[in-house]
């Protein structure tokens, strides 16, 4: 497991989203962050709740919350932050990611 100063970040908003959510669910407030081959755009991020940090994981905390990603993932991310954001459209959270040369409309699926 490894730390990650700056490899990637949560944000505060982030943080107190997937803190309410872990609380109501009884789960460890530990978001996972993963990228898998698809979408509209050839890598799509994928979100879900761990119950603990793998060995070969990057582990960021914020306000309490810790973000885990996988060392194959974290290549395609390095330097990305994750945000919680609520508009019109809906909420969800969003990944800004400075190795992605394009991405798609609704924001999850990405190309290097």
């Amino acid at each position: 497991m490894t730390s990650a100063v700056s490899a990637i970040g949560l944000t505060q908003a982030a943080a107190a989203r997937v803190a309410a959510i872990a609380a109501k669910q009884n789960k460890p407030a530990i978001l996972r962050l993963s990228v898998e081959g698809g979408g509209c755009s050839g890598f799509q991020y994928k979100f879900g709740f761990a119950d603990m940090a793998d060995s070969d994981d990057t582990v960021t905390e914020t306000d309490g919350v810790r973000l885990v990603v996988d060392s194959i993932s974290l290549d395609l991310v390095r330097g990305a932050q994750v945000d919680y954001v609520e508009s019109l459209g809906g909420a969800a959270f969003r990944v800004t990611n400075p190795n992605a040369a394009s991405g798609c409309g609704c924001g999850t699926s990405f190309s290097v």
